[in-house]
């Protein structure tokens, strides 16, 4: 079935703030839409109206027909205790809850004829979500993704026992095992390694529905979408961008610089036309004076010259006031807050930072090396490889956080280490955010932690919550904020823009630019791997790592 949704002037928020408003879009079966925005713009929220899981504060969304399958994935950070791979994939690809309803509507019809209309929607819903065959189809779909089904066992293995890797895989087989009518999807990218982003590609690619994505991974969005909605939180407008993601950036930047020469060109307009306008009161106030005192002792005379001074040059001052009045109005174009972000400099390691001399480390069935790799001061080098390849264990090697069953591993001297782990664990735990924070930097004080975290756009209602409470991201810029507290001599980020905005991702991009300490950085994302200046590139796959060109 193909399908149509059409949302009409919504707005979306909570009833105390409206986020966005005057949403018009519709997705017809082959658009691919990308919303963009910053953090809190309310792109997921806007996904969840779209799904029906959320009332619009204004507006309305319609899908036509109306009894179409819409598939909404939202992101997950937290798996479900007790939840086996299979019962997720049920659950994400809609199955599970179609498998209920007609369970549900069986056994109503079980206890009264009047329930055969209900059972028989319920069935054509349940055989159109492919749940009838799901399980046959589960074994051949995480196969092709790399999930060898002897280690990830459909119906035994708990999710909260995978890796972030495997579990994002299994998020892409649910996608794929769906059958959705329309698919509504948020970050899908994060934690995919290059293979699962290509096939993700090329499934979006595939898809005959119409799709509508949350994306911060710029590649991702280039080579997908057709049209970009940007929810601009700043300027409080909504825009539907025609054309793919290179041109959304064109279009903008030129927009963006219409709105600024507008405004320029009013201001300048009026302010000439009210400082003429002060100028001619200023005259009018001067020529009653010059009229009153050359004029001869008669009153008559005076009042008459005062009269036909004082009404010429109140004409010229209501003339130059309604010309003001007349003006269009053009509103100044906000400026948007932009993150400053500076990576905290520490005196200078040793000048071989860490080295690895045939270097092995066996786990539970998983070899990496031997490995025998050096790290010196100043050197810049990406790490790639797919998802279990043994990148975090190159990573623990290198950082003296796990000694090598066989061979040698050495940390040099004077070695300060900064991280974002992959998994933000640097900020974990039900303390406030501004105690975590001041535990880490004890020379600070409350109200320059405030600032700091200010800055970074934690304000007053992030820092008084429990750090657990706060979203991945809002964590992710609290481990950017200590970066710039504390200095470091080598800095290691893994996967940093899962779950940054694309602003707060080009900071951090110019920030590692004027960086002059040892960076190892793993990453997926192909812009960043692009943009950041490199000395070296390690390959990490199958337990061995190899050199690459940067």
């Amino acid at each position: 079935m193909t399908a149509t949704l059409v949302a009409k002037d919504v707005a979306g928020g909570y009833a105390h703030r409206t986020l966005f408003a005057g949403v018009d879009l519709t997705v017809a079966p082959g658009d691919v839409v990308g919303v963009v925005g910053a953090n809190g713009a309310g792109k997921s929220t806007l996904l969840r109206i779209l799904a029906g899981d959320l009332e619009p504060l204004e507006g309305t969304v319609s899908v036509a027909p109306a009894d179409a399958f819409v598939g909404w994935l939202p992101q997950e950070h937290e798996r479900v205790p007790g939840e086996t791979v299979a019962a997720y994939i049920a659950r994400r690809s809609g199955c599970a809850a179609a498998t209920r309803a007609m369970d549900a509507a069986a056994a109503a019809l079980a206890e009264s004829e009047q329930g055969a209309d209900d059972y028989s929607v319920a069935l054509d819903h349940w055989l159109a979500t492919g749940a009838a065959d799901l399980d046959e189809r589960m074994p051949a779909v995480l196969a092709d993704l790399g999930l060898d089904t002897d280690t990830v066992r459909p119906d035994s293995t708990m999710m909260t026992a995978l890796s972030g890797g495997q579990a994002a895989r299994v998020g892409l087989a649910a996608l794929m095992l769906s059958r959705f009518d329309l698919v509504l999807l948020d970050e899908p990218t994060n934690d995919l390694d290059l293979d699962g982003l290509d096939r993700l590609e090329r499934l979006i690619g595939e898809l005959r529905s119409g799709v509508v994505l949350v994306s911060h991974d710029r590649e991702f969005l280039a080579r997908t979408v057709t049209r970009v909605l940007e929810l601009d939180l700043a300027q409080h407008t909504t825009t539907v961008y025609g054309g793919g993601y290179e041109s959304y950036l064109e279009e903008r930047a030129v927009n963006r610089r219409h709105r600024r020469e507008q405004y320029e060109e009013f201001a300048e307009k009026k302010a000439d036309l009210v400082n003429r306008a002060r100028v001619q009161r200023e005259w009018s106030s001067h020529g009653v004076r010059n009229a009153i005192r050359k004029a001869p002792d008669n009153d008559k005379i005076r009042r008459r010259a005062a009269t036909e001074s004082s009404e010429k040059q109140a004409q010229k001052v209501r003339q130059m006031e309604s010309r003001i009045a007349r003006l269009e109005e053009v509103e100044e174009p906000r400026k948007e807050w932009q993150l400053q972000f500076t990576i905290g400099a520490a005196p200078r390691s040793s000048s071989v930072v860490a080295t690895l001399d045939n270097a092995v480390v066996r786990q539970r069935g998983f070899v990496l090396g031997p490995v025998t790799l050096q790290v010196d001061a100043g050197e810049r080098i990406g790490i790639t490889g797919p998802n279990g390849a043994g990148k975090s264990t190159l990573l623990r090697l290198l950082l003296g956080r796990q000694a090598p069953d066989d061979g040698r591993a050495s940390l040099g001297a004077s070695v300060e280490i900064g991280e974002i782990d992959q998994a933000r664990a640097e900020f974990a735990g039900p303390q406030r955010l501004v105690d975590a924070f001041e535990q880490r930097v004890p020379s600070w004080s409350t109200a320059e932690v405030r600032t700091l975290l200010a800055k970074f756009g934690l304000g007053s209602d992030h820092v008084e919550r429990a750090v657990d409470d706060l979203s991945p991201g809002e964590r992710t810029r609290a481990g950017m904020a200590l970066l710039q507290a504390r200095g470091t001599n080598v800095l290691v980020l893994d996967e940093p823009t899962n779950h940054l905005d694309l602003p707060a991702i080009e900071q951090l991009e110019q920030a590692l630019e004027s960086y002059d300490g040892a960076l190892l950085l793993v990453s997926h994302d192909r812009r960043m791997l692009q943009n950041v200046r490199l000395d070296r590139r390690w390959r990490v796959d199958g337990g061995r790592v190899s050199e690459t060109t940067p």
